[in-house]
């Protein structure tokens, strides 16, 4: 495992793997690592021949100051944790490494991102398609494994690739979740105790509301879940939709033949947590 902090660096190693034939896999990940990412890195290792991780805490995907100075930065732990998953190259490129000037270029992906989490986070997706693609021409890989926790910034880097005609594979990796259920989560670090407690309450309802969608409409199902979290104190639900697994668009009965997944993003204190289930 070597650490890489120059993008002409990585570039030439990438290009000597690629000379020789071999296959690259990419985690791109912004550090304060847990099983969910290194579950990502696994995948990489067992499906490719070579392994790049990347840890860069990406400004231009966070519309808010406070969000990005209290992001938590864990690297020594992070980089005894990747050790035993055996990646080739880790990459840690400062800011300016990223963007040696700015990156002005704005992307549009229509509904994706401006629903949900792009509706709430003005400018956030655009910030992570630009992060992306830097690195996707910096890495060049062959495919790159992101988790589903994220959903609709799978949605989008699957539309970004398809729009920029990149040549990567975009495999989406299923939610890790804590033995309480809690998904994981760098933001989980800055919880208090009280409040990671009260947390599991996200996904349990979640579960639950599976199992009711035989019972309730759509319209229900969104009321009971946004009323059972938000009875719990530490809790407050910023937002929960039922959409197309797609396009994000809005579902409105369940006898809609497409693939639905239920979003949510709910406060906690002044963490934001967000997750996802499939119905």
């Amino acid at each position: 495992m070597e650490t890489v902090k120059l993008v002409a660096d990585i570039k030439a190693k990438i290009s000597k793997f690629k000379d020789e034939g071999k296959t690259i896999g990419f985690v791109p990940t912004m550090g304060a690592l847990h099983k969910g990412h290194l579950s990502l890195t696994e995948a990489s290792v067992k499906n490719n021949d070579i392994t790049v991780v990347s840890i860069f805490v990406n400004p231009t995907q966070f519309n808010n100051p406070n969000d990005l100075s209290t992001y938590p930065r864990t690297l020594e732990a992070d980089l005894e944790q990747l050790s035993h998953y055996n990646p080739d190259l880790i990459f840690i490129p400062e800011v300016s490494e990223i963007y040696p000037e700015p990156d002005t270029r704005k992307f549009d992906f229509g509904l994706l991102d401006r629903v949900m989490e792009g509706k709430n986070r003005p400018g956030h997706f655009n910030g992570v398609a630009q992060v992306v693609s830097k690195l996707f021409d910096i890495v060049n890989p062959d495919n790159a494994y992101f988790g589903q926790k994220d959903f609709q910034q799978v949605a989008v880097i699957k539309q970004m690739t398809q729009d920029l005609k990149l040549n990567v594979n975009i495999v989406s990796c299923p939610i890790i979740r804590e033995k309480d259920g809690l998904a994981m989560s760098s933001r989980n670090l800055l919880l208090s105790e009280e409040q990671r407690k009260n947390a599991c309450k996200i996904s349990e309802t979640l579960f639950k509301a599976r199992n009711l969608a035989a019972e309730l409409s759509v319209h229900e199902l969104k009321d009971w879940v946004i009323k059972e979290i938000n009875k719990n104190s530490y809790l407050s639900v910023e937002y929960f939709e039922i959409v197309n697994d797609t396009s994000l668009e809005e579902i409105k009965d369940w006898k809609e033949l497409n693939n639905k997944v239920g979003c949510i993003t709910v406060q906690v204190g002044k963490i934001r947590l967000i997750d996802n289930i499939t119905f």
